[in-house]
């Protein structure tokens, strides 16, 4: 019997490279975000506010990354999941947490979920571009 495992995980300092990439692309889109990049498991392991960002942004950042990494797919994708699906519609959006509209990346590599990156301030379409610029500074995306 196996007593524990070794699985990859996204290095503390890879994670703040990501929120600082998202935070710049922010700035270059002129508006204010918080940014957070989780491990695996849901732990924060970065964070970024930029001056002025929302102050409920705060935890909705970290909640992207945390629905993310748990899932292993946008956060942007749940409506999809749900639309047709009255219990799911009716029931997981009262989950602790779980962030259903876009802005939270799972970080990949080599086909396994190693973290996410969870960016609110914008909007949708804002974050997302902000989250994805995260992971372009870590060599993952297009």
């Amino acid at each position: 019997m196996e007593l524990a495992v070794n699985e990859p995980q996204v290095h503390w300092q890879a994670a703040a490279e990501a929120v600082a990439a998202a935070t710049q692309k922010a700035e270059d889109l002129g508006i204010k975000i918080n940014a957070a990049v989780v491990d695996k498991g849901g732990n924060l392991l970065a964070f970024q506010r930029m001056n002025g960002a929302f102050l409920h942004s705060i935890g909705i950042a970290i909640d992207k990354a945390y629905t993310a990494a748990g899932f292993g797919f946008p956060t942007r994708q749940w409506m999809e999941e749900i639309r047709d699906v009255p219990q799911l519609r009716e029931g997981i959006v009262h989950r602790d947490r779980l962030v259903i509209f876009g802005g939270g990346l799972p970080i990949v590599r080599h086909e396994v979920v190693i973290g996410a990156i969870g960016v609110s301030g914008g909007s949708e379409e804002q974050d997302e571009i902000c989250a994805k610029a995260g992971l372009q500074r870590l060599g993952i995306g297009e």
